[in-house]
């Protein structure tokens, strides 16, 4: 058998772990591989192979992993559903205390319950949504 067919089955055999573990540096070492491949074909000896498979592949890690570890990171762009909600003003509609009361948000009507059980809203004010637990929404 070539040896460029062995490194494709290596590219599959290091694209199993990673669809199992779902560690993208395996995908990663698969490209090198097929890379190492395409070397083969192109007529390249065993050290080139090598080369290009080790090249190729600690290029991806040191490129590609950090990025992608950013953009992890960060939080969407979008927020959505209550998480979109949080920050936003409403309208009370039934006077709104510790105990709780109503409020009209982002067009819907919502149960609500002062941030401090202290502090009342009375029908027509706006307040502002803290949060959001369970159906009620927290204001201040």
């Amino acid at each position: 058998m070539d040896t460029w067919v062995w490194w494709l089955v290596a590219a599959v055999g290091l694209g199993i772990p990673l669809v199992v573990t779902a560690m993208p540096e395996f995908g990663m070492l698969a490209a090198g591989a097929v890379a190492a491949a395409v070397t083969d074909r192109l007529g390249g000896g065993a050290v080139a192979q090598f080369v290009v498979f080790a090249v190729v592949s600690v290029a991806l890690i040191a490129v590609v992993r950090p990025i992608a570890n950013r953009h992890r990171s960060q939080r969407p762009a979008l927020e959505t559903g209550v998480d979109a909600l949080k920050g936003r003003q409403a309208v009370v509609l039934e006077r709104v205390d510790g105990n709780g009361g109503r409020i009209k948000l982002a067009g819907e009507i919502w149960s609500a319950r002062s941030y401090d059980a202290a502090r009342s809203y009375e029908a027509g004010q706006q307040v502002d949504v803290v949060e959001i637990d369970g159906a009620t929404a927290v204001v201040l």
